[in-house]
C-alpha cells in the first residue's frame, strides 16, 4: 500500500466519526493499546502508522497483519488528522467494540463489582476500570449518565484494562444492582460522611461497591438501596478523594480482607 497523503481518506473519516460518537467501533491510539487489543482477541480492522517515525514495534504490526488487519503508512499530517491526542503517538487503529455479557461481571465468586453512577469524566472512568483490573475486581458496572468507557480518552486512561475486566454500561444499572442484591450480593455505597470505616466494615462477601460523582456523591436512590455505607478514613481537612482513587482503595481493602480470611 502506498503512503496515504490525503486527509480525505476513509480512515481519517473513520477516526473522526468515532471521536464524534460512533458507538460501534473503538479508536486505539498508541502501540500499547493496539498490543492489548490484539492480546485480548479483538479483531483489528486497520492500522495506520506515521511513515516519518521509526517503527516502535515492527513485530506488533506483523501480528496485526496476521490477524487480518490492513496496515498502512500515512504522512505526519494525516496522522495528526486521525489522532485526537494533542501529541500523536504515531499509530492508530480501529476495531469493533467488544460485546460484554452483564453476567460476566459477577463471576468468578466471590463477586467484587465496582459500580459507578454519574461519573462524567472519561479519564476517571478509565482509571476506575484500570483500578478494578489491578485489584482483581470481577467487573465494572456503569450507568448511562457515566462517561462512555470506550471513548479514546477513557481507553487511554484504562491502559488496556477495559479489554481484560468486564465493563458493562447501560440505562438499567440500578435495576441490575437490585437484581444482584436479590441474588445475594451485598451492596456497599461509598459515603465519606456517614459511612463506616473501610477497616471496620466486612468486605469479604460477594459485593457491589457503589461510587458516585465527586461532589454529588452516590445518588440518593442508590444510597437508599445500599445494605451499608463505607468511608475511607481521611484527615479532617480533606473532604473527599478522586473517585478513581477511592475505587482503588476500596477494592484493595476488599481483597486484603479476603486474602486474610482463614
Amino acid at each position: 500500500m502506498s503512503i496515504i497523503t490525503s486527509r480525505h481518506h476513509g480512515w481519517v473519516a473513520d477516526c473522526r466519526a468515532i471521536v464524534r460518537g460512533d458507538d460501534a467501533r473503538l479508536l486505539l491510539d498508541g502501540w500499547h493499546l493496539l498490543a492489548e487489543a490484539l492480546s485480548s482477541g479483538l479483531r483489528i480492522e486497520w492500522v495506520a502508522v506515521d511513515a516519518s517515525r521509526p517503527r516502535e514495534d515492527p513485530a506488533l504490526l506483523e501480528r496485526a497483519r496476521a490477524s487480518g488487519a490492513v496496515v498502512g503508512d500515512v504522512t505526519a499530517a494525516v496522522m495528526d488528522a486521525m489522532s485526537p491526542v494533542r501529541s500523536a503517538s504515531g499509530i492508530v487503529a480501529v476495531c469493533p467494540r467488544p460485546a460484554v455479557d452483564a453476567d460476566a461481571l459477577v463471576s468468578p465468586a466471590p463477586a467484587l463489582v465496582l459500580a459507578a453512577f454519574r461519573v462524567q469524566d472519561p479519564g476517571n472512568v478509565g482509571a476506575i476500570v484500570r483500578s478494578a483490573d489491578a485489584a482483581g475486581a470481577t467487573g465494572v458496572l456503569l450507568d448511562q449518565q457515566t462517561a462512555d468507557p470506550w471513548t479514546w480518552k477513557a481507553l487511554r486512561a484504562s491502559m488496556g484494562s477495559a479489554f481484560r475486566v468486564p465493563v458493562y454500561r447501560d440505562g438499567t444499572a440500578l435495576d441490575r444492582v437490585r437484581s444482584w442484591q436479590r441474588q445475594g450480593l451485598r451492596v456497599i455505597a461509598a459515603d465519606p460522611r456517614e459511612g463506616v470505616s473501610m477497616y471496620d466494615l466486612p468486605l469479604t462477601e460477594p459485593l457491589v461497591l457503589v461510587l458516585g460523582a465527586e461532589g454529588a456523591g452516590v445518588p440518593h436512590d442508590v444510597l437508599a438501596l445500599a445494605d451499608a455505607r463505607v468511608r475511607i478514613p481521611m484527615r479532617a481537612r480533606v473532604e473527599s478523594l478522586n473517585v478513581a482513587v477511592a475505587a482503588a482503595l476500596l477494592a484493595y481493602e476488599a481483597q486484603r480482607q479476603r486474602s486474610a480470611r482463614p
